[in-house]
């Protein structure tokens, strides 16, 4: 949108008098509608509706260090329910277009990274704790000092880091990347399809979806993802009803007996707090480089959202602040101690909401749309639930290049910036693993400046960090030096 477009959308006089939901929400004031903010509000609704559908598979994908798995439909319930009760809280306390749902990566970082070393109990518990401490942070107004501590690339270079972790992934999950048996003898860790070649229709469906995915967003069409998810599991139903499938993966696209079903909430309330802490086999500098990791992915993501959805919304003031701000980011940490309360992983601030920007919602009334339609969404999991990874994995890919575009922020030539966040987005993909490639960017950003004369120009809290990083990294050594193994 063009700062033509965004001034003309600011009242030029005094804001017409309405009734209380006008005034309340400030709609004439803000040079608003009913009528944009409800198109807004299923807009961003369709354009971030395939949490439903991902979240659960990316959740129910993984197993615990017992091998328990969560169930798909209290996953997509849950993810629901958050979606539709904290974007409704930021509609009404926050007043801002912006919706909150289960946040890809850090979903990511749940399944793949946290779950295998503890219960799902425990998982979930440093999730609320991690909102807990996002929503102390904003409290004492530690938030904007944390963030100033972390150098920009290396936050660029966190997102595009991430970005590759979830297309990885969404290729391995969909079968087009297969780990190489040990029994081959080769150095090579990974191969095309299952044998070194793509064979089966359940690959061609990923495939297709993935060709989809990035000719509808090259077109730019407004819900380009949710629009791939459910044409290709339509395909895919075709597919398996007329061909001889052996197994499609965690879901088979067969029609459900019944469309509409009661919510099944079995999963809400079941998180230990404090549990991870005392999870066999986890030592306590894990635990806290983990709640690190989700900190620093949450609530920089928010930052960045928040202020550019407002910003594209016409909302800054002349000093570029966001209206409601401490609102906004204690609400949104709220929603992270939602997500992990009810066993949806972390819940956070969407930029899709800037498809209800584009479509004119310039408040939180859109947002009582939105969150109304993942209400909504409660009674239909058995046909959300008929989705086959293959269908879903494409928008893991798509939202990996999305995230990816913040490649270009880096300055490559200077090498104490590119250095580290090459490091960082190299190293989660290569190591499966979001800590690691923070860990080894922090410390290479320290040792650079360091080498380079520039120490005083690291803040103390980036020191610190590194210090737990280091203690991370060489863990074995550091136990068996004081006699823990």
């Amino acid at each position: 949108m063009s700062e033509t477009q965004k001034v003309a959308d600011r009242p030029t006089g005094p804001p017409p008098t309405g009734n209380g939901v006008d005034r309340y929400f400030r709609i004439s004031e803000r040079g608003s509608t009913f009528g944009r903010e409800i198109r807004g509000g299923f807009a961003t609704f369709f354009t971030m509706a395939y949490i439903l559908v991902l979240n659960p598979i990316i959740l129910g994908s993984a197993k615990d260090k017992f091998g328990h798995q969560l169930d798909a439909v209290q996953l997509t319930t849950a993810t629901a329910l958050v979606a539709a009760v904290m974007t409704i809280i930021m509609g009404v306390g926050g007043n801002l277009p912006l919706a909150l749902a289960a946040g890809l990566g850090l979903n990511a970082v749940v399944a793949f990274q946290i779950a295998p070393l503890m219960s799902w109990d425990d998982a979930m518990g440093l999730i609320v704790l991690e909102g807990l401490l996002i929503c102390v942070l904003v409290v004492t107004g530690l938030r904007e000092a944390v963030m100033q501590a972390i150098p920009q690339s290396l936050k660029q270079a966190i997102s595009v880091g991430i970005g590759l972790f979830i297309a990885f992934i969404g290729f391995v999950d969909a079968g087009f990347v297969s780990r190489i048996p040990d029994a081959a003898n080769t150095t090579v860790p990974v191969q095309l399809g299952g044998t070194g070649t793509l064979t089966g229709w359940p690959i061609l469906v990923f495939c297709l979806g993935v060709l989809l995915t990035i000719g509808l967003l090259a077109r730019k069409v407004k819900g380009a993802i949710l629009i791939s998810i459910v044409t290709m599991t339509i395909v895919a139903m075709i597919i398996n009803s007329i061909a001889d499938i052996k197994a499609w993966g965690l879901t088979t696209p067969a029609w459900p007996d019944k469309v509409v079903d009661t919510p099944d909430f079995g999963l809400i309330g079941h998180f230990s707090l404090f549990g991870a802490f005392g999870a066999p086999g986890v030592g306590v500098v894990t635990v806290v480089l983990l709640v690190f990791t989700l900190i620093l992915s949450d609530f920089f993501d928010t930052m960045g959202t928040v202020v550019g959805i407002s910003a594209e919304a016409g909302l800054l003031d002349e000093e570029g602040k966001v209206p409601n701000l401490g609102r906004v980011l204690l609400i949104d940490g709220a929603a992270a101690v939602a997500g992990g309360a009810a066993s949806a992983s972390s819940a956070t601030s969407y930029i899709e909401s800037a498809a209800g920007v584009g479509e004119g919602s310039r408040t939180g009334f859109s947002n009582l749309v939105t969150g109304g339609l993942f209400a909504l969404a409660l009674f239909l999991t058995p046909l959300l639930t008929i989705v086959p990874l293959q269908a879903a994995a494409p928008a893991l890919v798509a939202v990996g290049f999305l995230m990816m575009t913040q490649v270009k922020h880096i300055d490559w030539d200077r090498y104490e910036i590119a250095i580290p966040a090459f490091l960082t987005i190299a190293v989660m993909p290569f190591t499966y693993s979001i800590t690691n490639g923070i860990g080894a960017g922090f410390l290479s950003y320290v040792l650079i400046k360091t080498v380079l004369g520039r120490a005083k120009d690291i803040h103390w809290l980036l020191w610190g960090t590194a210090a737990l990083f280091l203690v991370y990294f060489a863990i074995d050594p550091v136990e068996q030096i004081l006699g823990a193994k």
